[in-house]
């Protein structure tokens, strides 16, 4: 039982440095974009792939989510 929860929290430990490492990344990528003073055209090229892919997942989403 203990391998199994180790096993677990390393798991769960990895997943989180991912999280932390892509955000640190998005995060510097951003600063330099802005430095450059390329942030507004980066948000206008981005905004139209966020609506797709928000749009795509909420067909793929349940829509009746009340008690049955």
């Amino acid at each position: 039982m203990e391998t199994v929860l180790t096993f677990l929290l390393i798991r769960f430990a990895v997943i989180a440095a991912g999280l932390v490492f892509l955000a640190l990344v998005l995060f510097a990528v951003a600063l330099v974009l802005r430095r450059a003073g390329r942030l507004d055209a980066a948000r206008r090229r981005a905004e139209p792939l966020a609506r797709e892919g928000l749009r795509r997942l909420s067909e793929r989403a349940p829509h009746d989510r009340g008690p049955h």
